[in-house]
């Protein structure tokens, strides 16, 4: 598969996970996974235990759900908060409250379903320049 195969079907996935359409995020990430090498591979398939997680949360399974997202997280703790460009981190702690809740009997509910956000660019750096530049010289006294 190639570059641009795999990166339109990782588009495709995510629209479907923030859609909360878990079981079709699942099987375009899973085709990418099966010929993607590491370190996406890892990533992939904590990405994927995650949605399935979900998916079977759906379903009425809590405790497959609970199983799935501790696997998932501890495959994404190996990955900064934004990699790829998003938010891992947000979405490790979204899996942890869910999980922590499906372990106690409780539901968080349909609104605190996880979605995968981009990150947010900062504003550009001024140049070297302008930065040496920030504090005006000032004529030396006599």
């Amino acid at each position: 598969m190639k570059s641009a195969q795999r990166k339109k079907k990782f588009e495709e996935g995510l629209a479907h996970f923030n859609s909360k359409r878990f079981f079709e995020a699942h099987e375009f990430w899973e085709e990418i996974w099966l010929v993607e090498t590491e370190p996406e591979k890892t990533f992939l398939q904590g990405l994927i235990q995650i949605t399935a997680a979900f998916h079977h949360h759906q379903s009425g399974n809590p405790e497959g759900a609970e199983s799935l997202l501790a696997a998932g997280i501890v495959k994404l703790l190996r990955f900064p908060e934004d990699h790829r460009g998003l938010a891992i981190g947000a979405l490790r702690e979204n899996a942890k409250q869910w999980a922590r809740a499906l372990g106690m009997g409780d539901d968080l509910g349909e609104s605190a379903l996880p979605k995968l956000k981009r990150m947010q660019r900062s504003a550009p750096h001024h140049s070297a320049r302008k930065k040496r530049n920030a504090f005006p010289q000032t004529k030396a006294r006599r």
